[in-house]
């Protein structure tokens, strides 16, 4: 086998595993329901969650990554040979299939209201910008042309090798990205009347919380926490396995949690002074992004190059996204069957365009077929698997095989985890997880099931 590839800095490898962890959720959900459930009530909620149980995990992939330098189902077999544990290991190519089968598509929005924006195309009246959203999903052409700009410009990236294309390109988006979110949120915050909109977002709020429901806000806390950092399917394991032993996994995880809550925070104070300067309601998904978003921006001074700003910023959210994880597919392949990484890059770039297929063909010639009830699409589907499947049995077998004894062990993964100069993993967590976590995990994956189906 040729010798494995290295990322070349420290920075490389931080900034690669937050824009693996960076993507939609942090911008198009995190601050709806931080506002939801009394602003600050809620942000304490949720870091509780993050810290207990997206923290560990995330160290844990990195561990298993680093000790093995392979990927998830060879790291399985180079830790813990003779054993079934292998047999876990299609947990990551399968997740970040479904994964990319949407998340490509919607880079592909990202990269289209990028350009609407810049043109003057979503300069229109308030009740038409819905409909430039509608007809985008209603033309599969239009879809197929923005999901192939997305997919090829991030094999591109990946074809030029871990450190000239992936790790010096998403350095540069993921600074860019910073830059951005900064700009945008000064500039929110500056509007007049935007103060309220602040104190929203930030004031503690217990009777918002309760009105709520203080049970549904500690369930969107910890599913917040636990789906940002995009644990449970190998992405991290496989950035763990070009790292060096400098630095200790807990402290590297810290600050990859730290950027992703700094962006994610950010969002909020972009999004909610925004609103409420121009009295206009935020909502969660799709529809704060592509149509209130949107109208805010063509009110406002210098609306196009603002909001022309705010898609840049996401599509580079997303599309760091993309890249880390088609990096993760790559060097799987490349781990698994010694292919070469064109070879890689090649067959699956192919096989990832016939996969985006159902999700672009699901909201337009496709649309009858509703496989999660009535309004359902095939996007919701693929989101359905990832999210309430495979992240969450995911994490759940890296918490196993990382603190069981028939496992990879508590002692050989605490040993690994604090190797290098910095923060220590806490040993009086053990008992946490190997027990508590392992149980939570499950509640989360049951309650997916009770949520989309009773």
């Amino acid at each position: 086998m040729a010798q494995r590839e290295q990322l070349s800095s420290r920075l490389g490898f931080l900034f690669l595993s937050a824009g693996c962890a960076i993507g939609l959720g942090n911008v198009w959900r995190f601050p709806f329901i931080t506002g939801k459930y009394g602003g600050a009530v809620f942000l304490v909620v949720y870091l509780i969650f993050l810290l207990g149980m997206g923290l560990p995990i995330l160290i844990m992939e990195f561990t298993v990554g680093r000790a093995s330098r392979r990927n998830m189902s060879q790291a399985f077999k180079v830790l813990k040979p003779e054993s079934k544990w292998s047999y876990f290991g299609w947990f990551s190519i399968v997740g970040s299939y479904a994964l990319m089968m949407f998340y490509i598509p919607v880079s592909g929005w990202m990269m289209y209201y990028c350009w609407a924006t810049m043109t003057g195309t979503l300069s229109v009246p308030v009740d038409q910008v819905p409909a430039v959203f509608s007809n985008l999903l209603a033309s599969p052409g239009t879809m197929l042309f923005w999901t192939l700009v997305a997919s090829f410009g991030c094999f591109g990236v990946c074809a030029l090798g871990l450190q000239k294309g992936v790790e010096r390109v998403v350095k540069f988006m993921m600074g860019g990205l910073l830059v951005i979110v900064i700009g945008l949120a000064v500039h929110s915050i500056m509007l007049p009347g935007s103060s309220k909109g602040v104190a929203f977002y930030l004031v503690p709020d217990l009777q918002r919380a309760v009105d709520a429901g203080i049970m549904s806000l500690i369930n969107d806390a910890m599913n917040q926490a636990f789906f940002t950092l995009s644990i449970g399917i190998g992405a991290m394991c496989i950035f763990g396995s070009y790292l060096n032993r400098s630095n200790t996994l807990t402290k590297e995880s810290v600050f990859i949690v730290s950027l992703d809550t700094f962006v994610a925070f950010m969002s909020g104070l972009i999004i909610f002074p925004a609103c409420f300067a121009f009295g206009v309601q935020p909502d969660a998904g799709p529809g704060l992004i592509f149509i209130t978003l949107p109208n805010i921006f063509n009110n406002m001074t210098g609306g196009r190059f603002w909001g022309a700003l705010f898609f840049v910023f996401m599509s580079a959210a997303a599309l760091t996204t993309v890249i880390a994880v088609m990096e993760n597919i790559i060097s799987s392949f490349m781990d698994t069957y010694e292919w070469s990484r064109k070879k890689a890059v090649k067959i699956n770039c192919v096989v990832l365009t016939i996969l985006t297929l159902p999700c672009i063909l699901g909201f337009n010639l496709w649309s009858d077929f509703q496989p999660l009830g009535a309004g359902s699409t095939i996007m919701d589907l693929e989101d359905f698997i990832i999210s309430n499947n495979l992240l969450p049995l995911g994490s759940l077998i890296f918490c196993l095989f990382c603190c069981q004894r028939y496992g990879w062990g508590w002692d050989k993964f605490t040993a690994e985890a604090d190797m290098g100069n910095g923060m220590k993993f806490p040993k009086f967590l053990r008992f946490y997880l190997t027990w508590i976590l392992p149980v939570v995990l499950l509640i989360i994956f049951a309650e997916g099931y009770i949520q989309k189906f009773f």
